[in-house]
């Protein structure tokens, strides 16, 4: 992978998709935000940093919760030059993301609801065919400004 400490210039052809795999476990959120961080620095796009982290926090937290996989790829990316996508893959097709209904005493359950509330977007692609699907995606894309 390119070093994101270096900022180095977009082709005109687009943007790459940064991604790397972590365990599956809550402590990879940590590392996911430092890369999203970076990637956006990189980006310069700095002024969806906190909200792109926030998104990585709540999904990294879902497939630990919610999904056995021992490892998740996380992947940063530019579908076009007005969206950031950021993105969790896990290998449980049938473990499907849910929004939750949720009371003022539960402790728990609100993860995509914050996901809601701060992406323009979100929801889920599954990997494989059709038929046997292998895993998932779950995603949230934010809007750039002015389309850089």
């Amino acid at each position: 992978m390119t070093s994101l400490r270096t900022p180095v210039e977009a082709l005109s052809t687009g943007h790459p998709t940064y991604s790397q795999t972590f365990p599956c476990e809550p402590s990879a959120a940590e590392l996911g935000r430092d890369l999203v961080r970076d990637v956006l620095g990189v980006w310069r796009l700095d002024g969806l940093a906190d909200h792109a982290a926030l998104i990585v926090t709540e999904l990294i937290a879902n497939a630990s919760r919610h999904t056995p996989c021992p490892e998740i790829r996380l992947t940063v990316g530019r579908p076009s030059a007005t969206r950031l996508r950021v993105g969790v893959v896990d290998r449980e097709p049938s473990r499907l993301p849910v929004l939750s209904q949720v009371t003022d005493d539960d402790e728990s359950g609100r993860g995509l609801l914050l996901v809601d509330a701060v992406a323009d977007r979100w929801g889920y692609d599954l990997h494989g065919s059709e038929r046997r699907p292998w895993g998932k995606e779950v995603w949230a894309e934010l809007r750039t400004e002015g389309g850089k």
